[in-house]
């Protein structure tokens, strides 16, 4: 994909992935169309980047918001890539999560992604060529414990991108599956970056993370896993699941103790 003559809309820019990729997207000359609910964080971004970078405030949950969202679209002469960035997280056991922050999380991380691509879909197939990236995780791949809701949400983004990837098989929309590893971003409470330290899981960083997706955006690629050796986790999870049940069992009681505090 030629970023010079690229419109993208951006969900998730306010985080720590979001804001690196809207710099090497801006590098490359790409026009960004920006949404989130973060006003500061997002007009930040317009302002280092005036020209390249629209803004609409949005909240992807609600109609009115996605109607925002597809009326800015439109007025920017359409869009030909769709980058499905926004999520959240929350590292805690099943049992101690309240059923408002379950939900909250599959209405981010999944109903509302789902249903912003549908909205923008007709816009994309106006393109000659068109791309929808969908960020996930290595957890969408690898069940880990603390994290049963968010593997959830993440495993459900996995498939709904392999299904919409063969359903516009014959259109001119190609769908792009990323999944990072664990990143050095806000996103991660303090009780997972201790939980990464003591299991010696190297966390990744932002800026690195933002140039590959990029590079892959640019070749127009089908699937990204980053970090060794999760590339080799995913695999093995899959054809061999009974023997990751067993490494994550001796790591149980360590994950148990530091998802113990009740959100």
């Amino acid at each position: 994909m030629q970023l010079n003559t690229s419109r993208f809309l951006m969900t998730g820019a306010s985080g720590g992935i979001g804001q690196a990729m809207v710099a090497q997207l801006c590098t490359d000359g790409a026009h960004v169309l920006l949404v989130g609910r973060q006003s500061a964080a997002l007009q930040a971004l317009v302002q280092k980047f005036p020209g390249q970078v629209d803004l609409v405030l949005a909240d992807l949950r609600e109609r009115q918001g996605r109607d925002a969202v597809l009326a800015a679209a439109r007025d920017l002469g359409g869009l030909n890539g769709l980058i499905n960035l926004a999520g959240v997280n929350q590292f805690a056991l099943l049992e101690h999560q309240h059923d408002e922050a379950i939900a909250d999380m599959m209405a981010i991380n999944v109903t509302a992604t789902l249903q912003l691509t549908r909205r923008v879909l007709p816009l994309l197939q106006q393109q000659p060529s068109a791309l929808i990236v969908n960020v996930g995780s290595t957890f969408g791949s690898i069940g880990y414990p603390g994290f049963a809701a968010y593997c959830a949400t993440k495993f459900a983004l996995r498939g709904f991108s392999e299904a919409l990837r063969r359903e516009l098989a014959d259109t001119r929309v190609k769908v792009l599956y990323v999944a990072p590893r664990a990143t050095r971003t806000s996103m991660n409470a303090a009780a997972v970056v201790e939980l990464n330290r003591q299991l010696k899981v190297r966390m990744d960083d932002p800026q690195a993370v933002a140039r590959q997706i990029v590079r892959a955006i640019k070749r127009e690629r089908e699937e990204l896993y980053l970090g060794w050796p999760e590339k080799i986790f995913v695999r093995l999870n899959s054809l061999l699941p009974r023997m990751v049940d067993q490494a994550l069992r001796k790591q149980l009681p360590l994950i148990q103790r530091l998802a113990r505090v009740k959100p």
